[in-house]
């Protein structure tokens, strides 16, 4: 029986980490604090303007005074979330790739789905999404479920909402980018915590569109190569490979959009920039 509460605004904290980030982060925080009145961002050692722009929004700002990365921006921003008795925590990037109206649809899904993990799954126009992220995020969806027990989809997305229960994980090991794949792999493993995929939107920097996003600081090649290894070595740690990896091929991916065609969804789109 799940002890999760019902999730709403008031109890579901925003977080969002933030590394140089003054060209979009001033209308990320605006529009986040339209469905919640809570918002945590942690800068990340900006060396622009990105700090005194938060810091001028009714959010709360946490400083890092020099890089120390995404794993920590998130482990901080979570323990401000847990210190303050939030039941839940949305993430968003600070880029503005991500859209805050989607918050409400990662609430329902995981008041649907009690203490699972809810993943704002980049499935919604997906031939925008440059080939090579693509390749990447399927690469990773591949390797991470192997080393939760089930299948998923975009396991790379910054947009999820974890309960009160995956932020008290505080023994999560990994940092940048290999966080947010380990603690999938974590949450899975000590609390059987599922993930339930909401698909949305996410922006990019389009011909046809005059809309400006900042360089993605995801290293294709270096950042795969570290959440790959990370991810063989808790899979190969795991023990019983092959039956594992039959149990995760057994478990679909978990969809939660009420009234869509499941399969029409999952359905592979053109890669933007291949062929």
């Amino acid at each position: 029986m799940t002890g999760q509460p019902h999730l709403h605004r008031g109890n579901v904290a925003i977080v969002i980490p933030a590394l140089n980030e003054a060209l979009r982060i001033d209308e990320v925080v605006s529009e986040a604090l339209v469905y919640s009145e809570h918002v945590i961002v942690v800068d990340d050692g900006s060396d622009d303007a990105t700090p005194d722009i938060v810091a001028a929004l009714p959010v709360t700002l946490l400083r890092h005074t020099r890089r120390m990365g995404k794993g920590q921006a998130l482990r901080d921003g979570f323990a401000e979330a847990r210190r303050r008795g939030f039941a839940a925590v949305v993430t968003m990037d600070g880029d503005g790739q991500h859209r805050a109206s989607d918050i409400p649809r990662l609430i329902a899904a995981a008041n649907a789905h009690p203490d699972c993990i809810v993943n704002g799954a980049r499935l919604k126009k997906r031939g925008t999404q440059p080939w090579y992220r693509r390749i990447g995020n399927d690469f990773g969806d591949w390797g991470i479920a192997w080393g939760c027990g089930y299948r998923m989809v975009d396991t790379q997305s910054g947009q999820r909402l974890y309960p009160a229960s995956v932020l008290a994980l505080d023994d999560v090991p990994g940092e940048g980018f290999v966080f947010e794949a380990q603690i999938l792999i974590s949450a899975a493993r000590k609390l059987g915590c599922g993930v339930v995929s909401v698909p949305v939107e996410t922006r990019y920097h389009c011909a046809d569109s005059d809309e400006q996003f900042r360089k993605s600081h995801f290293r294709l090649f270096r950042d795969l190569y570290n959440i790959t290894s990370h991810v063989i070595g808790q899979v190969v740690s795991h023990g019983q490979l092959l039956r594992v990896y039959r149990d995760t091929r057994a478990h679909p991916p978990v969809i939660y959009d009420p009234g869509a065609d499941t399969d029409a969804v999952l359905a592979p789109e053109p890669i933007q920039g291949a062929g």
